[in-house]
């Protein structure tokens, strides 16, 4: 096998538990070296200029990611097309996919970040942003929102390689724009005293850079990305397959990132210890979501290749061994966020009352890892099949939960600010169970008997959690 085609992994054919396995564990280490974007960001800001400095980062954190959705939706679309072709064994269509893709994301970026560069100032009005923290949050937004369109250039490469079943090219150059990353938030924000504005141009740069060399390291080395001149002709109907998939994807991101804003909203009127207690748990759950979204990725890419191979019994035996896989790794968390959950605020803000607030918080949301989980596999099943439907369902009832739930239990003078974080809990149950009775009637349409046993209810989840505490 020639150098072009050792990084390709066919998931037609062998033990879908160690091809799984194989595909996220370079996956699972590219991802939490993205979130370290993030969390480099929160601590140098929140140890070197303060908690309301790390508030401000925080309260974009559901605006920006919304705009991210809309771009990233588009190239998760591409990807799952991608994938079923390869499955499908045509080479010829893998590369007009590609093409295709690119096209749509050469442009839309650029329009979706126009767009969120003139509304920041007033969604963060609309969210009712404090006064003292307004100033930086402004300026951390728009920096993020001119480099949606360098972001946006890792995120397509990365979803080709990895529907090809390359998992392991986007964290080599994840890793060292990581470091790089790193290296700029020091200068730009210590050395330079640049504050959220220095670690929102670090972010910018390393983000371009891991997207540049990761897209020419794939035209070199991968046979996909050797595109020929007949290759780069407009598709029509492959065109309108990624759209028809990506549009909802986005839509249910958006509608996620809208619920969050939402959220944000409810969290701001508690006050800066609230937000910068928030932004500490919401960073600490977004690495908690990476193992998830690792099993959702490899579960969709391959969902795609075994359903383009038109192997639908093994597309359902790769999500029985994935739910096995996110169960055991949401039963390990719960004990550790239980009794370490002070220790773990501690990384990002010294402040005594923003850590007991936020160790309580992280106490709370363990709970419901499980339902968390059981979102994120049944998506990355659902989307490998093409089932634009779900995306948007989902996408709604997270919308509905979080405008409605947090609101109400906040209200309720016992909860008060906790109710925060019990919404968030309750809204991953909502969605699970949306998820759960979505792969069941898809199980109908490929003509599948198999039942759902691999996942625990909600409820009993929350009685294990309750009797480690």
């Amino acid at each position: 096998m020639n150098k072009t085609k050792s990084t390709v992994l066919n998931m037609t054919t062998g033990n879908p538990t160690s091809l799984i396995i194989k595909f996220s564990i370079p996956m699972l280490l590219g991802n939490l070296f993205q979130q370290l974007y993030n969390l480099v960001d929160s601590i140098v800001v929140g140890q070197f200029v303060g908690p309301n400095a790390l508030a401000a980062i925080g309260a974009t954190g559901s605006a920006t990611f919304m705009f991210f959705a809309l771009c990233n939706g588009i190239g998760s679309g591409g990807g799952i097309i991608t994938s079923q072709y390869f499955g499908k064994g045509d080479a010829k269509e893998v590369k007009t996919c590609i093409t295709n893709t690119a096209y749509i994301m050469s442009v839309f970026p650029m329009i979706i970040g126009f767009t969120a560069f003139m509304l920041s100032k007033p969604l963060l009005t609309l969210l009712e942003t404090p006064e003292e923290i307004f100033p930086d949050s402004l300026a951390y937004m728009r920096i993020m929102c001119v480099g949606i369109m360098f972001i946006s250039l890792y995120n397509f490469s990365a979803a080709m390689l990895r529907a090809l079943g390359d998992s392991r090219t986007p964290l080599y150059f994840l890793i060292f724009s990581c470091i790089l990353n790193t290296i700029l938030d020091v200068i730009f924000v210590y050395g330079l005293n640049m504050s959220v504005v220095g670690a929102g141009v670090a972010t910018v740069i390393s983000q371009f850079v891991s997207g540049v060399t990761c897209l020419i390291y794939a035209i070199k080395r991968n046979e996909y990305f050797k595109i020929e001149k007949s290759d780069l002709k407009f598709n029509k109907d492959i065109t309108f397959r990624i759209i028809k998939i990506g549009i909802p994807l986005s839509l249910q991101f958006s509608l996620i990132a809208i619920s969050c804003m939402a959220l944000q909203k409810v969290v701001n009127g508690f006050g800066p210890t609230a937000m910068a207690a928030f932004t500490a748990t919401s960073r600490i759950e977004q690495l908690i979501h990476q193992p998830y979204q690792t099993l959702s990725a490899a579960l969709s890419t391959f969902t795609g290749q075994n359903f383009g191979a038109g192997k639908n019994e093994r597309v359902v035996s790769g999500f029985h061994k994935g739910a096995k896989i996110m169960v055991v790794f949401s039963l390990a968390m719960l004990p550790v966020m239980q009794f370490f959950g002070d220790n773990i605020i501690r990384i990002f803000v010294s402040d005594a009352p923003v850590v007991e607030m936020g160790a309580h918080a992280l106490r709370i949301t363990s709970y419901f890892y499980v339902c968390l989980g059981a979102i994120y596999i049944i998506r990355g099943v659902l989307n490998g099949l093409g089932d634009a439907f779900f995306a948007l369902l989902n996408g709604i009832v997270e919308v509905i939960g979080r405008f409605a739930v947090p609101v109400i239990l906040t209200g309720i003078a016992t909860i008060g600010v906790w109710g925060i974080w019990w919404s968030v809990g309750i809204v991953w149950s909502m969605a699970g169970l949306s998820a759960v009775v979505r792969y069941r009637q898809y199980l109908k349409k490929l003509g599948v008997k198999k039942e759902l046993k691999a996942l625990p209810s909600p409820q009993s989840n929350l009685i294990t959690a309750k009797a480690v505490k």
